[in-house]
């Protein structure tokens, strides 16, 4: 934690093996990356780690051993499911959310799921939203790769500390990808 007590948390999700330049900047800025699934590679955890001191991340549905390198497998393995970390003024849970199913009550079962949160950050549907009609929170940060990115790469970066918590979205240009 930074000594004034606060954080700022990079959000980013389903990377598919490629973390945006971009997005990569936004990190940079934080003290914090949290990745909520479909990492795609140990490639994308290394370049979260040479940007903040801590990463926290969780397997996605894409994130099965066949489909990553050899080289990636032991960081792979390293990865759980879902996680939960305290920060000033509360407690952010991630899960990669494909295996709750239903759109309309998705949240409702996060909710159910991670009581405790004060955020539960979920990704799988590459749809950027941040619902704070209640508590816990429900934020997805879209996708920060270039796969199905629905207008260009996008995250999310926390603000947390003991009084409050808000968030800033972030929405980059689609790449051109005959550039990429």
């Amino acid at each position: 934690m930074t000594k004034n007590n606060s954080e700022r948390i990079a959000i980013v999700s389903d990377t598919h093996g490629f973390l945006d330049s971009r997005v990569a900047n936004v990190v940079s800025g934080c003290t914090m990356a949290v990745h909520a699934g479909d990492i795609g590679s140990a490639e994308v955890i290394h370049a979260l780690a040479k940007r903040v001191n801590t990463v926290i991340a969780v397997r996605g549905n894409n994130d099965e051993p066949a489909k990553w390198d050899a080289t990636g497998l032991s960081v792979l393995r390293d990865i759980p499911e879902y996680a939960s970390v305290t920060l000033p003024g509360g407690v952010l849970s991630v899960v990669h959310g494909h295996r709750v199913w239903g759109y309309r009550d998705r949240h409702d079962r996060l909710r159910q799921q991670f009581p405790g949160a004060r955020v539960i950050v979920y990704g799988h549907s590459h749809h950027q939203l941040c619902d704070q009609d209640s508590r816990p929170w429900v934020v997805n940060p879209g996708a920060a790769g270039r796969n199905r990115t629905f207008g260009g790469p996008s995250c999310l970066v926390l603000y947390a500390n003991h009084d409050a918590w808000h968030f800033k979205t972030y929405r980059f240009g689609a790449l051109d990808r005959k550039a990429s």
